[in-house]
């Protein structure tokens, strides 16, 4: 019922690890250079389309509370 010798041994974690971590392709240089630039580019067009509404939004609401 219990016997110990038919229980498999867990391998350790670390050794999962290694053998996950042998398994990631890292891009090459070019290729990370490219997308670096690409997500630079985007988080630089959405805040400015984040500051645009926020400065839109901001008018609306103080026009608004000038009418009273």
């Amino acid at each position: 019922m219990g016997d110990s010798s038919e229980k498999q041994t867990k391998p350790s974690f670390w050794k999962g690890l290694k053998s996950e971590y042998k398994k990631i392709t890292w891009p090459d240089r070019k290729s990370a250079f490219k997308q670096s630039v690409v997500v630079t580019i985007i988080s630089v067009v959405l805040g400015l389309i984040i500051a645009i509404l926020d400065y839109g939004i901001k008018y609306g609401v103080n026009f608004l509370t000038s009418l009273t």
